[in-house]
């Protein structure tokens, strides 16, 4: 699979995680640092990458704006080494819902999928 880590969420252990099985990891910052979530949006969509990140904001871009998106992750208030047993979670058992592009939240404890 695809990835772009956003800027809040391109930490180290992530991306070793995610590069360590075989997966394409892009960090949002290397594109242009300063690209609006809408323009990630967009990018991730049609290079087919499932974007992680932190930030809200997506939902917005996604729910209430209806834009096209891929599959998203979103972390919420959890310290990096929970984020990172939670994506091996998800990549051991949640691939399929990722490839459909499914919202994710992620909470410590909790994964809630929105299939659409």
């Amino acid at each position: 699979m695809k990835f772009l880590l956003d800027a809040c969420a391109s930490s180290r252990s992530l991306r070793a995680l995610l590069s360590g099985r075989q997966q394409d990891v892009r960090l949002a910052g290397d594109a242009n640092p300063q690209s609006s979530d809408e323009n990630l949006l967009d990018m991730a969509l049609r290079e087919g990458r499932i974007i992680i990140t932190e930030d809200k904001d997506f939902g917005e871009l996604v729910f209430v704006r209806r834009l096209p998106h891929p599959c998203i992750v979103r972390f919420v208030e959890m310290r990096v080494e929970d984020q990172v047993a939670a994506m091996k979670e998800l990549l051991d058992r949640h691939t399929t819902d990722m490839q459909a592009g499914a919202m994710i939240t992620v909470t410590k404890g909790r994964i809630r999928i929105r299939r659409p």
